[in-house]
């Protein structure tokens, strides 16, 4: 079985940034019908990711539930221990990839301009790649210009 890590690389250094196109990788990855769990820090950035992707995008909502809520949808949204029943995409809105991360099909991880954040994510690309992931890399700061 094949896995893959998709790492996208945003311009901007900013969380709200990083946020909104979390929403768009869910966007994508509902189109390709996958099941998707976004692994984040803490209970106040899982409930953050759950207000915007009520109203994400602006015409529509993506289909999500915090897990330990009902009803289950294709999105579910979780920190610490939480996990999902599937294993197919994990979206990391952490710093840190959970161990959890490489039970998953695919890794996805959305890297803005902040030191901090850019030396982990590397350490995150690293430990996929020896984990033999199929590495996918999107560099938006080359369409920005």
């Amino acid at each position: 079985m094949s896995r893959r890590a998709d790492y996208y690389i945003l311009p901007q250094a900013d969380d709200d940034s990083r946020m909104r196109f979390i929403c768009r990788v869910c966007e994508k990855a509902l189109q390709q019908q996958l099941s998707v769990f976004i692994f984040t820090e803490h209970p106040a950035q899982a409930e953050r990711l759950d207000r915007l992707l009520w109203s994400f995008p602006e015409e529509s909502f993506l289909p999500h539930y915090l897990i330990g809520t009902e009803p289950v949808a294709p999105i579910s949204i979780g920190y610490a221990d939480q996990l999902p029943s599937h294993r197919e995409l994990i979206i990391n809105a952490a710093n840190k990839l959970p161990e959890v991360a490489f039970e998953f099909t695919r890794i996805a991880e959305v890297v803005i301009q902040e030191p901090e954040l850019l030396q982990v994510s590397r350490q995150n690309y690293a430990r996929c790649r020896e984990l033999g992931y199929e590495m996918h890399r999107t560099d938006m700061r080359q369409r920005s210009r």
